[in-house]
């Protein structure tokens, strides 16, 4: 399988970046694209609302169900899986995607910000996996996909990032690997996919350093591996924390330079919990 066409996607966020251009990757094979945000009116530092989005996918040459909700709300998401399936029929690939960044340490976080990237991040997966289960049983190459680092005890990254953000982002990938388990008998694929360089996002340009935007590749590279994983076999890909450049160098890539903003690949930021980060 090397396409998505007629698969219907379901994900959280991707009213822009990373989400948005893997929305539009799916679309341009002609997949059907759910996407829960709450973005709705235009915000006045982040581009893009869940309606520009559809827009796009439908531009691209996919069918789109943009759905106003919220991540954390139980049956927000209930009505949003149940929604995605009356009109496409069912669902095959998930695609947990939203996220809140906060990497104050912890003296200094506020525990609203704690609570609310572990609300979104470890919960927001977690709930939206769980309740597309039943529905992914049925599709003939069913896929769930987090973007979430590989899991590191090291303490390094603790200290460098901050425990509060490290716990709600690991706790991503511990619902990647906790699920590749429990769902191995159905064939259903649960697998991580993280960034080796920083990536062109709002949440560098507004968070991390607005300053990264410039040695940061773009949402594109994340988008294609993404496709990648999402097409290959779901019974034997899954339990897998992939790295973007990595995947699509298996693929057969060679032209990276395609995908980032910088002149040399040695001037690119690593991104966090990748060696090298700052």
């Amino acid at each position: 399988m090397t396409s998505l066409a007629g698969k219907t996607l379901i994900m959280s966020g991707g009213s822009r970046g990373i989400g948005e251009a893997i929305a539009l990757r799916a679309a341009a094979d002609g997949a059907n694209v759910a996407m829960i945000a709450k973005t709705a009116e235009p915000h006045p530092k982040l581009p893009g609302t869940i309606y520009t989005a559809a827009k796009a996918v439908e531009e691209a040459g996919g069918q789109a169900l943009p759905i106003v909700g919220d991540i954390r709300d139980d049956e927000s998401v209930a009505k949003a899986v149940e929604d995605t399936v009356a009109r496409f029929g069912g669902i095959d690939v998930v695609v947990n995607n939203a996220s809140a960044i906060d990497l104050s340490p912890t003296e200094h976080i506020k525990m609203k910000s704690y609570d609310l990237m572990l609300d979104i991040n470890t919960r927001g997966s977690f709930l939206l996996s769980k309740l597309s289960i039943p529905h992914l049983r049925h599709s003939d190459n069913p896929h769930i996909l987090t973007l979430s680092p590989p899991i590191s005890l090291d303490p390094k990254w603790f200290g460098r990032i901050g425990t509060g953000y490290t716990i709600a982002k690991y706790g991503m990938s511990l619902v990647t690997l906790g699920l590749s388990e429990e769902l191995r008998g159905d064939g259903i694929a649960a697998n991580s996919l993280w960034p080796r360089t920083t990536i062109d996002t709002a949440a560098i340009r507004n968070v991390v350093g607005a300053e990264l935007a410039n040695t940061s590749r773009t949402p594109r590279i994340m988008a294609d591996a993404a496709h990648a994983i999402v097409t290959k076999p779901s019974k034997e890909t899954s339990g897998q924390f992939f790295i973007d450049d990595e995947v699509l160098a298996a693929a057969g890539v060679t032209d990276f330079a395609q995908y980032r903003l910088c002149e040399r690949e040695e001037d690119l930021s690593p991104d966090l919990w990748v060696e090298g980060s700052r």
